[in-house]
C-alpha cells in the first residue's frame, strides 16, 4: 500500500452533505470487466447513502445499458472515441476528446456532481478529465496488475487510486494508492449452491465478450480427456457470436454441455464449480477469488501491456491457478489444455490445495472500502468548505 500525500486542490462548488443532494458519477468502458466493479461499488454507496443519486456514464452499448438498468441506476451516453491505433487517427481522437470533455463538463456542472469514479477504459476519459478540470474529487479503480492506458493518463489528476493488485511499478502520483482487491458483487461472496447432478462442475468463461480460441479449443480438449470429461458437468459461456457454433461442436463431439452466450447467474454457477477455465482479466479473477474457485488461466496474448499475463502470474504464484501462456506455446492449445486439466482434475489434493489458496486471496470488503473512501472524500470536502 502506497500512502503518499494527496494533492491539495481547491474543490469546485459542491452540494452540502445532505444525502439527497449528493450525486456520484461512475464512468468507464462498457465491458463486464469495467462495468461490474462499478456496479459493486455503487451498491455499497447506496447502502451508506440511500438517497444519493448515482449515474453511470459510458459509450452506451445495449449490453451496458441493460446491466445498469437491471441494477437500478441512471445512464448517460457520451460517445468517446477509442484510443488511436494509427497516426492519422490521432487528430480525430483529440478533436472528439475535446468535444466530449466539454459535454461532460456541462453534465457535471448541471447535475452538481459530488465525485467521479473512473472504472478504466477510454470511455472514462472525458468525464474523469472534466472532473479534474472542475476540481471535483476523482477516484480511479484499477483491476489489473499493470494499469490500463486511461488510468495511467488520469492518475496525476486523481484524489485516490484503488487497485486490485500490489503495483508492480510505483504509480508516479501524489495521491494515495490503496490496494483493496477487486470490487465484485456481494452475491459472489454469499452463494453456496452444490451441483444438482452430483458431478464436479467445470466452468468455461470467455468474459462478457467471449473468447474464440477457448470456445474452439476447450471442447476439443475435453473430448481428448475421454471418460474423465464425461464425469464433469460442463457450463460454457461463449459470448453471443460463438454460441451456436460452440453448441454444435459439443454435439459433434458427443459431449453434454450447458452452453450459454452469457451466464446471468454467474455467482450461483461458480458457487457449485470445482474448476474454471478462463482468460485472466482483473474482474474475472476477482470473481474467482470471491467464489473460491481455482482456475486454469489462458491469458489473452494481445492484452494491453500484457496485463492479463501479469494478473495470471500473481494467482499462479499464490498456488490458486495454473497458467497456459500461449505466446510461448509449442504445439496446439487443446493438447496443452488436456495436460493441465487432466493433471488438476485427476489429483484431488491438488484441486483442494488450489481451492484453499484461491479462498485466501478473497477480499470481500473491496467494494465497501472503495465506497467508504469515496464518501469520505465528499464528506471531508464539505467539512473544509464549511470550516
Amino acid at each position: 500500500m502506497v500512502t503518499t500525500k494527496a494533492k491539495n486542490r481547491t474543490p469546485a462548488r459542491e452540494n452540502s452533505l445532505r444525502p439527497d443532494a449528493i450525486h456520484f458519477v461512475l464512468t468507464g468502458g462498457g465491458t463486464g470487466g469495467h462495468l461490474y466493479p462499478g456496479i459493486a461499488v455503487a451498491a455499497e454507496i447506496r447502502k451508506r447513502l440511500p438517497e444519493a443519486r448515482i449515474t453511470f456514464v459510458g459509450r452506451g452499448s445495449a449490453y451496458e445499458r441493460a446491466e445498469i438498468s437491471k441494477a437500478g441506476y441512471g445512464f448517460v451516453n457520451i460517445a468517446a472515441r477509442p484510443f488511436p491505433q494509427k497516426a492519422w487517427d490521432a487528430v480525430r481522437f483529440v478533436a472528439r476528446h475535446v468535444s466530449c470533455v466539454r459535454e461532460a463538463a456541462r453534465l457535471l456542472k448541471r447535475d452538481s456532481v459530488s465525485a467521479v469514479i473512473g472504472l478504466g477504459g477510454y470511455p472514462s476519459l472525458p468525464v474523469a478529465r472534466a472532473a479534474a478540470l472542475q476540481g471535483r474529487p476523482l477516484v480511479l479503480l484499477e483491476q489489473n496488475a499493470v494499469p490500463g492506458r486511461a488510468n495511467r493518463w488520469l492518475a496525476p489528476s486523481a484524489a485516490l487510486i484503488c487497485t486490485a493488485f500490489e503495483p508492480q511499478r510505483p504509480w508516479k502520483v501524489e495521491c494515495p494508492v490503496q490496494v483493496v482487491g477487486s470490487p465484485v458483487r456481494r452475491e459472489f461472496h454469499l452463494s453456496e449452491i452444490a451441483t444438482a447432478s452430483g458431478k464436479r462442475r467445470l466452468v468455461v468463461l470467455g468474459g462478457s465478450q467471449g473468447a474464440q480460441s477457448l470456445n474452439d479449443q476447450v471442447p476439443k480438449a475435453l473430448y481428448k480427456l475421454g471418460p474423465a470429461a464425461r464425469k464433469l458437468e460442463i457450463v460454457h459461456q461463449t459470448g453471443q457470436r460463438d454460441c451456436e457454433t460452440t453448441r454444435e461442436l459439443y454435439r459433434k463431439l458427443a459431449l453434454k454441455a450447458d452452453v450459454r452466450p452469457f451466464i446471468d447467474d454467474l455467482p450461483n454457477v461458480l458457487a457449485g464449480a470445482s474448476l474454471v477455465v478462463c482468460r485472466a482479466g482483473g474482474t474475472t479473477l476477482g470473481e474467482l477469488t470471491a467464489s473460491g474457485v481455482p482456475a486454469v488461466l489462458v491469458p489473452y496474448p494481445y492484452a494491453s501491456r500484457d496485463h492479463q499475463t501479469r494478473n495470471a502470474e500473481a494467482l499462479e504464484a499464490a498456488g490458486a491457478a495454473r497458467v497456459i501462456d500461449t505466446r510461448h506455446l509449442k504445439g496446439r492449445l487443446d493438447n496443452r489444455l488436456v495436460e493441465v486439466l487432466g493433471g488438476v482434475l485427476a489429483n484431488r489434493k491438488t484441486l483442494e490445495a488450489m481451492t484453499a489458496a484461491m479462498r485466501k486471496l478473497s477480499r470481500p470488503h473491496a467494494a465497501s472500502e472503495v465506497a467508504g473512501a469515496v464518501c469520505e472524500l465528499v464528506a471531508s470536502g464539505s467539512r473544509r468548505r464549511a470550516g
